[in-house]
């Protein structure tokens, strides 16, 4: 009987024990039920996408044309006229400004008169060389005046092709006092005046061509594996607009500054439409790689553990998900992730990346973040 009693004593205590401890498990879980929940505003808050990650060098510089020409004077004399100013479109072979041509005139009208001069006197040998020809065949004169008339017409003959060359040479100098555009282009500087008085090879205009330009940048050298001549690059210009521009590598110089251990490339920047002009500021980078995959905002991935974490919002609670990273595009900050997280999962970034797992969390509503906003 005493046995029994122990027995029962004993069920007793341990169902007393088992109904505690079902209390204590349900009084814990009422308190994490009723837990109130950490308000992340929407800085905080990031969804993982696909999107298109970039990288490459930094690159930045100042356009300029691609092709330019300086018209320089190519005889000397007054400037007599100026047809052409800044910003002006002119076509290839468009006169831009008239110099006084005196001394090319001068010359182009004695090169004539010599030529007139020396055609009728080349004709007057020959007829004497004719004449003297016939007669010498009637035994009327000796074979030596036949020789020293056919050494006369030789002379004129040899006076008569430097007198023409003289001539060509006196022409287009006196077309080169008209000064004209050797391409089709916008005239971008003007030096020279009506009553300027110029010298032979005097700069007068810029003639730039503004459907392609040029930026002349630098990369490091330990980049030049990754560039060639093609690669696209993508920068925005200063105060131009926002939406990013394309260019390509046109060339890469053969030598490294020994100074900052930099390589000078050149990119050529199509402008069909002639929106940009030359001396705008341009930064960007060359695109050395490029692909799609799943990313997230930089500062939503925890390095500092033995593996990158990312605080993964499921069902309003806050879970640490390991993650691995690949690409990272400085622009953007981006990061890619290759496993951990799918397109649409929500994440943590910033100050509250690091709540702890089973934090339960909630969105700011909108009329919260209005009420929480300082007056103006």
């Amino acid at each position: 009987m005493t046995a029994r009693r122990e027995v029962q004593a004993l069920a007793i205590l341990m169902l007393t024990g088992a109904l505690l401890a079902g209390c204590q498990a349900r009084k814990s879980a009422d308190a994490a039920e009723t837990l109130a929940p950490v308000v992340v505003g929407p800085e905080n808050i990031s969804v993982a996408a696909k999107t298109t990650l970039l990288d490459g060098p930094s690159i930045s510089g100042t356009l300029g044309a691609e092709r330019e020409a300086r018209v320089r004077a190519e005889l000397g004399g007054s400037v007599l006229e100026v047809f052409a100013e800044p910003g002006q479109a002119v076509k290839a072979g468009q006169v831009l400004a008239q110099l006084e041509p005196q001394t090319a005139r001068e010359q182009a009208t004695f090169t004539e008169a010599l030529v007139r001069s020396l055609q009728n006197d080349l004709r007057l040998q020959q007829r004497n060389l004719e004449r003297d020809k016939r007669l010498a065949e009637a035994g009327a004169l000796s074979a030596r005046t036949v020789e020293a008339d056919s050494l006369a017409v030789s002379q004129v003959e040899a006076s008569l092709a430097e007198a023409n060359a003289r001539q060509v040479v006196a022409r287009r100098a006196l077309e080169r006092s008209s000064v004209r555009a050797p391409f089709a282009g916008i005239v971008s500087d003007q030096m020279a005046s009506v009553g300027d008085v110029v010298k032979d090879g005097t700069e007068l205009f810029t003639i730039i061509d503004p459907s392609s330009l040029r930026l002349e940048a630098q990369v490091p050298a330990d980049a030049l594996a990754r560039l060639k001549v093609g690669t696209p690059v993508q920068f925005t210009v200063s105060g131009f607009r926002d939406e990013p521009l394309t260019g390509r590598v046109t060339r890469i110089y053969p030598s490294v500054d020994p100074a900052t251990r930099q390589v000078r490339i050149l990119v050529t920047v199509p402008n069909p439409n002639k929106q940009l002009v030359v001396g705008l500021f341009a930064e960007g980078r060359v695109i050395v790689v490029s692909r799609e995959a799943v990313t997230v905002p930089k500062g939503a991935v925890d390095p500092t553990g033995v593996r990158p974490m990312v605080s993964l919002v499921k069902g309003g609670v806050v879970r640490r998900q390991e993650v691995e990273v690949g690409l990272e595009d400085a622009a953007t900050e981006q990061v890619e992730i290759r496993q951990g997280l799918a397109a649409g999962d929500t994440v943590l970034t910033g100050s509250v990346r690091g709540l702890p797992q089973g934090t339960p969390v909630r969105a700011q509503a909108p009329a919260e973040r209005a009420a929480s906003a300082p007056a103006s």
